[in-house]
């Protein structure tokens, strides 16, 4: 059947080459409409749910808050688990699905469940959901800066509330409407409002009540309209307009009258404009700046949103008045191109490579540029099928591409087709014609094919455990098994079809036969070792097994890790302080940082923010801070080469330097990576589970004082779950009950005196702002006149309000009390964190463990887990111990069924093993410890290993069955198939090389596969060309003997 296909493949020759066109037409307009992307997308199925609540402290809001939406979610379908945050007036509430679960499926059955929980919610609390965005979804983040020395136009200053009006009203609207982006959260800078301040003693002279001046700003700033008349054949509608435009309109709001006399908002309170109560701030190179994050929409492409993104940013920035700039600051798009542009320029060397030693092997330049096309045609059916699939161009996806694998079903191929058409040539004396040239090249194709495709199936078939990976380390590297599968096969497809119709229409003319001056070369240092290694053949077996043992003990010995970490090129600093840190005191505290890191020669700018943004995708106190450290492009520092382990202890030393704070330093994406992968932002998380926040606090400040022992360990910290100081005001029930006043009556003074309470909005075209009564600043902020606090009394029916003093009715106390809650899964639980460095993950998690386990005297009722990416490490490795022993069993059975021999089988399976040796001293030889990535390099290994083998013994079997001797058969089917073996392995090894030492962004992640690649051919065409010959001798020569012994006992 295979040898029809190939006759027809030659006989319609012009056909197949039309269809070859079409189909890389159809790839390069793929091309086009290819999603690029840095790394896949981990993300799992998640759903934000913030609710507000002001005044709440953590405990009423884990009570009151969280502790009801988690209750109403448990059971909800598809449910993996939930996380849950409960801090000073906040309750964000993480549920994450299972994989696969449709986002808009999930937050509608989330939307659900929180109708029917809102009846058991405070009232006027609304729970509300994130943004439709990834965890990875902050793809762009811009600043708003005044240039220097600039001046509005009326010859005042910016200020930080002109920017953050600027922000809300001019630049946001217009980004939101890129398509792709769901939301631009805005962080810095003060929401401008209009302040109605009454002074206490005013309202005391005339009687009068904070909740007076609400009532009647509120009754004096409205419209309202009163239907139509109809006059003289017209309709008139009938507006009546009350709406306060303007501070002079607010002033004028009568609140009573007093002796005939009107009493107005002006002649007891101040009325300014003012600004909110603001929950977080940002800070770049130490000044105060407005910082906005841009969401991307779940799905989309993150490089064509951000490029849209920056796009609209320079058109909105137009609208921007003189002296106030936007600017870009993070760009995802940055990122993924230059990962990308390591991936092509690896791609490109490696094809490159391969092309030259087909060029140096095979001695015949129309030949070798027939090869060299299955790069780029197989390569381009890839994309179409990568487009068709949804799967992006990624580090992953198109990382473990290898044109040396591609090619080599077709080098086989080609190989043969020359050898043959040589030696017809030679034996007929003269140039081939045409038909005899067509036959002899099916003839050559097809004596190989089986061999050839059954390699290239077995290489296909050692990527199926990839694709038995689930949760985030299947969504990492699916693509990447998805792609390499798609490629072979399309090379496979391109080797059957398109290789024998080119060479029969290419290759005319005479052909070289004798072997060019490397092969030679090649062949004359071969023959005498391997007539060594069969008079040998006891001692060279044993040598292999010897190797392979000491392979399997080392690599049982080597450190593992998930994943190597990608180098972003930027640094991302978690700054804590202690909580309740003012956000005044924080800002200082941030600007004195930040000049300190601006002093090194590597960084362009550093960006912070602090406390929680609009939207509270990531709430946090206003004594943490992200900072992100830019660095510039590496030819601009000092020393090119420095490596970042290095900047960043040299920057972890300079601010240690500055007291109050402490660090974890990690980068961007890698941030939210951990976040997502556990809930915390580090490589590792011990948590701590129990009931007793005191007793958690203990366990976990004992498991903090373990991991500082433990060697690779760095910004260890304990969560922040306590140390919020609070002012507690208690009311005196049996007072209030003296004075006939409620509880109501005294907590609504407090509220509107401190915080505010809100008194409709006036409106500034498309811009409102809301009107807010509380009482004057610096009443506010003086705490020792708080008991002062005039509480009005009920009405005794004369007509004027008699006040109290709050300290007759409350008694008022400064307390410490817990900083935030942290739940998972309804119960609540502490976590320590660790970044490593140094060090791999797998022997820091087993050392960490051990230490635990013997000597953190973990209370009954209490138990610790552990997060962090090992997690993944873990589970993808007992997956794959579980699919990979199937895997090579389905590689002997294929084998066995092209030999039909289990000795023969079983020599050619032994490649296996020889090959992951070199893998192994490889990975040792660069101190790079065991990863998925490395495993994936061993996984294909042990395909190409395989295929060497098949196509040296499949030779030597012909030979034999042509009725040579065994020893001849051996020595003559070895030789001959020298040039294809060592081709197949050159092209292999050479299309990684690039990869195992580029150093350009994401090489990091693909190094350890191309090591182990590299490594494991080397001394897999060693063995391949040594060990199997002598196997075979060996096994054979037993059959012999066997087969002789009864013929002797008969005679």
């Amino acid at each position: 059947m295979l040898k029809s296909v190939i006759l027809q493949s030659i006989r319609y020759r012009w056909l197949v080459l039309f269809l070859i066109i079409a189909v890389s037409a159809l790839g390069v307009w793929n091309f086009q409409r290819l999603p690029i992307d840095a790394t896949p997308d981990i993300t799992n199925v998640q759903v934000q749910i913030n609710t507000e609540a002001e005044g709440f402290s953590p405990l009423e809001a884990e009570q009151r808050l969280t502790f009801p939406v988690e209750t109403a979610l448990s059971g909800i379908p598809g449910l993996s688990y939930t996380r849950s945050i409960s801090r000073y007036g906040l309750s964000q509430v993480t549920v994450v699905f299972e994989d696969g679960t449709d986002i808009y499926f999930a937050r509608q059955l989330v939307n659900e469940r929180l109708q029917g929980v809102r009846d058991q919610l405070p009232g006027g609390i609304t729970p509300e959901m994130g943004p439709i965005a990834t965890g990875l979804g902050e793809i762009f983040m811009y600043t708003l800066e005044i240039e220097p020395g600039a001046m509005r136009d009326d010859g005042l200053a910016w200020t930080a509330e002109d920017l953050r009006t600027l922000q809300d009203w001019v630049i946001r609207p217009q980004l939101l409407r890129t398509p792709g982006v769901v939301e631009v959260n805005s962080i810095g800078g003060y929401v401008r409002q209009y302040h109605v301040t009454p002074h206490p003693d005013r309202l005391a002279a005339y009687g009068l009540t904070l909740t007076d001046v609400v009532e009647s700003l509120l009754a004096n700033n409205s419209s309202t309209g009163a239907g139509y008349v109809e006059h003289n054949g017209e309709q008139l509608l009938i507006r009546s307009s009350g709406q306060a435009g303007a501070i002079a309109d607010l002033e004028a709001a009568v609140i009573t009258n007093r002796d005939g006399q009107p009493v107005l908002v002006r002649d007891v309170a101040d009325v300014i404009l003012g600004e909110e109560m603001r929950t977080g701030a940002a800070t770049e190179n130490g000044e105060e700046v407005v910082l906005a994050t841009v969401f991307m929409l779940m799905g989309e492409n993150s490089r064509q949103v951000a490029q849209n993104v920056a796009i609209r940013l320079q058109e909105a920035s137009l609208s921007l008045p003189p002296g106030v700039t936007a600017t870009a600051i993070y760009n995802r798009t940055e990122l993924v191109d230059r990962t990308i542009e390591t991936v092509e320029k690896n791609l490109m060397e490696g094809a490159l490579l391969v092309i030259v030693v087909l060029f140096l092997l095979l001695g015949n330049v129309r030949a070798a540029i027939l090869t060299a096309l299955v790069i780029p045609i197989s390569m381009l059916m890839t994309i179409t099928g990568m487009v068709e699939n949804r799967v992006s161009g990624n580090l992953m996806s198109l990382g473990a591409l290898d044109f040396g694998l591609i090619v080599d079903g077709a080098v086989i191929i080609v190989e043969n087709c020359l050898r043959r058409l040589g030696q017809a040539q030679h034996r007929l004396g003269r140039i081939l014609t045409r038909d005899e040239r067509f036959q002899e090249t099916a003839d050559a194709a097809a004596e190989v094919i089986r061999p050839s495709l059954f390699g290239v199936l077995i290489i296909t078939l050692v990527y199926i455990p990839i694709f038995t990976l689930t949760g985030v380390e299947g969504k990492m590297f699916h693509p990447m098994a998805f792609t390499v599968v798609f490629a072979l096969t399309s090379a496979m497809i391109l080797s059957l079809t398109f290789v024998p119709a080119a060479v029969a229409m290419i290759v005319s003319g005479k052909v070289e036969e004798k072997p060019n001056l490397v092969m030679r070369g090649a062949a004359g240092f071969y023959a005498p070792v391997l007539s060594l290694a069969l008079r040998l053949r006891w001692a060279v077996v044993a040598l292999a097994i010897v190797l392979v043992s000491l392979a399997g003990w080392s690599a049982s010995r080597m450190g593992s890790e998930f994943i190597p970490q990608l180098d972003e090129g930027d640094i991302a600093l978690h700054a804590l302080r202690i909580p309740g840190t003012s956000l005044g005191q924080a800002l200082e505290m941030q600007s004195l940082l930040e000049r300190r890191i601006r002093e090194f020669p590597q960084v362009e700018r550093v960006v912070s923010k602090m406390g929680t943004a609009d939207v509270a995708t990531d709430p946090m106190p206003p004594s943490v801070a992200d900072t992100f450290i830019l660095l510039r492009p590496r030819e601009e520092w000092p020393d090119p080469r420095l490596p970042r382990e290095e900047l960043v202890n040299q920057l972890s030393a300079a601010v240690h330097e500055l007291p109050g704070n402490r660090y974890e330093f990690t980068q961007p994406i890698e941030m939210r990576f951990n976040e997502l992968l556990s809930g915390v932002r580090a490589d590792v998380a011990v948590k701590v589970f129990g009931d007793d926040l005191d007793t958690l606090l203990e366990v976990g400040q004992r498991i903090e004082n373990l991991l500082e022992r433990v060697d690779g360990a760095q910004d260890i910290s304990i969560e922040q779950a306590t140390g919020l100081p609070m002012m507690q005001i208690e009311p005196r029930r049996e007072a209030l009950a003296r004075y006939g006043l409620t509880m109501e009556d005294v907590q609504s003074v407090i509220r509107t005196s401190l915080a505010g309470t809100r008194a409709g909005q006036i409106f500034e075209g498309d811009r409102r702002f809301d009107v807010i009564v509380r009482l004057p600043e610096p009443l506010r902020e003086n705490v020792s006149r708080l008991e002062r606090l005039n509480i009005p009394l009920p009405d005794n029916g004369e007509g004027r309000t008699e006040f109290i003093p709050l300290r007759e009715l409350a008694d008022i106390e400064l307390t410490i009390g817990p900083n935030q809650i942290s739940r998972e899964n309804g119960k609540r639980r502490i976590v320590v964190t660790a970044n490593v460095r140094g060090r791999d993950l797998g022997s820091f998690i087993s050392e960490v463990q051990e230490l635990v386990r013997n000597e953190a005297a973990i209370p009954p009722g209490y138990w610790v887990q552990y997060g962090g990416t090992f997690e993944q490490l873990i589970s993808a490795a007992n997956r794959l111990s579980l699919v990979v022993p199937l895997v090579l069993v389905l590689i002997f059975g294929l084998l066995l069924a092209l030999f039909r021999s289990v000795g023969d089988a079983a020599i050619v399976f032994s490649g296996v093993p020889l090959a992951l040796t070199g893998g192994v001293a490889a990975l040792l030889l660069r101190d790079l410890p065991l990863s998925i990535s490395a495993g994936v390099g061993f996984i294909a290994l042990s395909g190409v290993a395989v295929l060497n083998g098949v196509v040296l013994l499949t030779f030597i079997r012909s030979l034999m069955d042509d009725g040579k001797p065994l020893d001849t058969a051996i020595r003559e089917g070895a030789l001959t198939r020298l040039r294809p073996v060592l081709m197949t392995a050159l092209v292999a090894s050479l299309g990684f090389v690039p990869m195992a030492f580029n150093i350009g962004p994401g090489a990091e992640v693909q190094r350890p596969l191309a090591t182990v690649v590299i490594g494991g051919i080397i001394s897999s065409t060693i063995l391949t060309l040594i060990v199997l010959p002598a196997l075979f001798r060996i096994v054979r020569g037993f059959a012999n003997r066997r087969r002789k012994s009864p013929e002797g006992n008969q005679t």
